[in-house]
């Protein structure tokens, strides 16, 4: 099975490695500074600070994360009938009414908050189905890798559609990874069958492994600089989650990511972000 290359059909292009080295990134660690948090504790914004992680949070209630299974389950079905993969749901915040709702979720967007200060965009939403028996691993990597946004300020939220658990191949972070900031990696082999074309080896360098077991309906959030990936899913369960981006307004973005965003908290005071609507019309 040939690896898989994520393309978007949307506004952004996909940068080069050659693109990545051009760009002038700062890929720091920037501790989340904030005295006066809203719904996360002080001793919860000391953990993000130390392990790069926080969770588990719940967010959606059984019935309300059944409701998003079932639109999510048509969509799906929708897109490997027409023969595209199971991973290439990708800005799907752009795509569906649901997905651009979840992005905006108020609940979410409050944790995310308190991380990232008073003004928020949500730039991405991505679909990670990892069905029964797929064959693929997301092999180890750093989201702020891929990304032409600068300063590294950025937090994802991972909302789990399915039971996420070690027996359905959940995800996995390195915990304190986020600290060396940008890693070296290399070009994934096809070989590896890895949904991403970046790998980061020797991973027990950087920290200790934890898996992110998740309930449906509740997210974990994680540093745009930590190691994660997941293995096979050798379960007869699909594995589903979402992963929600985020960053404060005061990134900059090229290649015009910044098309892409949704001004989920506060403003963008220089208006470098977009404020896409909710779609109209469900296109996935």
């Amino acid at each position: 099975m040939a690896q898989t290359t994520l393309q978007d059909t949307r506004f952004r292009q996909m940068p080069t490695p050659d693109d990545l080295i051009r760009m002038s990134r700062d890929l720091r660690y920037h501790p989340v500074r904030n005295q006066n948090p809203a719904v996360l504790t002080k001793k919860q914004i000391e953990t993000f600070n130390d392990q790069g992680f926080l969770k588990p949070f719940r967010i959606y209630t059984d019935a309300e994360i059944v409701a998003i299974r079932r639109e999510f389950d048509a969509m799906i079905d929708k897109v490997m009938a027409r023969g595209d993969h199971n991973y290439s749901i990708i800005s799907a915040h752009l795509k569906s009414g649901m997905v651009h709702d979840i992005i905006n979720e108020p609940r979410i967007v409050a944790y995310i908050g308190d991380l990232l200060g008073d003004d928020v965009v949500g730039w991405g939403a991505h679909f990670f189905c990892k069905l029964p028996g797929d064959g693929k691993i997301v092999n180890w990597h750093q989201d702020a890798s891929f990304w032409p946004l600068s300063p590294s300020k950025s937090v994802s939220a991972w909302l789990a559609i399915d039971d996420a658990d070690k027996g359905n191949a959940c995800m996995r972070f390195v915990a304190g990874s986020h600290h060396y900031g940008h890693l070296t990696y290399r070009m994934s082999e096809e070989a590896e069958n890895s949904v991403l074309n970046q790998t980061v080896d020797e991973i027990g360098t950087y920290g200790t492994e934890v898996d992110n077991e998740l309930k449906a309906g509740e997210i974990s959030l994680h540093s745009d600089l930590l190691l994660h990936g997941s293995g096979l899913n050798t379960s007869d369960r699909r594995r589903c989650g979402l992963t929600l981006r985020y960053c404060a307004a005061s990134v900059r973005a090229e290649l015009d990511w910044n098309r892409e965003g949704v001004i989920v908290r506060g403003t963008d005071p220089t208006g470098h972000w977009s404020d896409q609507p909710r779609p109209e019309v469900d296109n996935v």
